[in-house]
């Protein structure tokens, strides 16, 4: 394990090779994190889902492998376990401080094939202007091997209807009692929020509010409320996506963690301060 530090406060760890069922499909995650006063806004291993691991990134389907854990999604058939699970394997780090990581990771299918090469950063710095709020971000880029091409797809690329192309970066957040609210800009609810390509989602509750920043070109959310908490800004939402061989995608992303309730006024110039930071900071 790892921590992020936010000065004096250790805001996030990060479990770098965690022990875990195969069929959870090992990844790299953060948990718990925290917010500024302590309060844990991640989940890792619920009972609704076992194979969500805190914040990380998991992909259900790339070529066929399921990086996402628990049952793949099969076209005819629904949900099925299958001996397709993946596994993310540390490669080493290039920083390490208390703030900032910088890993690189292979992507391997059950043989032990690399099928993606990543390079991810993680780090943890204050919100300029706001005690109460800090940032996380990270940013990731994929690269598929010099001779084939890498298909990344999700459920609904595999037949799923009802809005179910997740895979990306994904947080997971806990469970609770009363299901937190979700917005936009420009829409209220799980139903109107999820699949939309807003430039920004907010996730609150009475206790902490989550904004969401860094929706790339193609991408859409996928966000969930009542069933389980969670955002993921999925890369095959509606069609497959194709890594050819030898290229790269790269993606940015930023959360802001804020101690107490949030709404839109608020969240919309959180946002906007978190924009301006992908914008002058998109890879250092």
């Amino acid at each position: 394990m790892v921590g992020l530090w936010v000065g004096e406060r250790l805001v996030a760890e990060y479990v770098i090779e965690p022990d875990v069922d195969p069929r959870l499909s090992p990844r790299p995650y953060l948990h718990p994190v925290r917010t500024l006063s302590s309060v844990i806004v991640s989940e890792v291993l619920p009972g609704d889902h076992p194979h969500h691991l805190g914040v990380s990134v998991a992909v259900q389907d790339v070529a066929k492998t399921n990086f996402w854990g628990g049952k793949t999604y099969v076209r005819g058939a629904g949900y099925t376990w299958l001996d397709d699970h993946g596994r993310m394997v540390h490669a080493g780090f290039e920083k390490r401080s208390d703030h900032r990581l910088v890993q690189r990771l292979r992507w391997c299918d059950k043989a032990g094939e690399t099928l993606l090469e990543e390079r991810r950063e993680l780090s943890a710095r204050p919100l300029a202007a706001h005690d109460d709020a800090w940032v996380l971000r990270l940013s990731f880029t994929l690269t598929a091997p010099a001779g084939r091409d890498i298909e990344l797809g999700s459920p609904a690329t595999n037949g799923r209807p009802g809005g179910s192309g997740y895979g990306g970066f994904f947080w997971r957040a806990p469970a609770s009692a009363v299901p937190p609210d979700v917005f936009s800009a420009a829409a209220d609810g799980e139903q109107s929020v999820n699949g939309s390509r807003e430039p920004w989602v907010a996730l609150t509750t009475d206790e902490y509010g989550l904004v969401f920043t860094g929706l790339a070109d193609g991408d859409h959310w996928f966000v969930r409320a009542a069933g389980y908490p969670g955002v993921c800004a999925a890369l095959a939402y509606l069609r497959p996506r194709v890594i050819h061989a030898g290229g790269s995608l790269a993606r940015h992303h930023a959360v802001v963690v804020v101690d107490g309730p949030l709404g839109r006024a608020a969240a919309t110039v959180i946002a906007r301060q978190t924009q301006e930071i992908l914008r002058i900071l998109p890879g250092k």
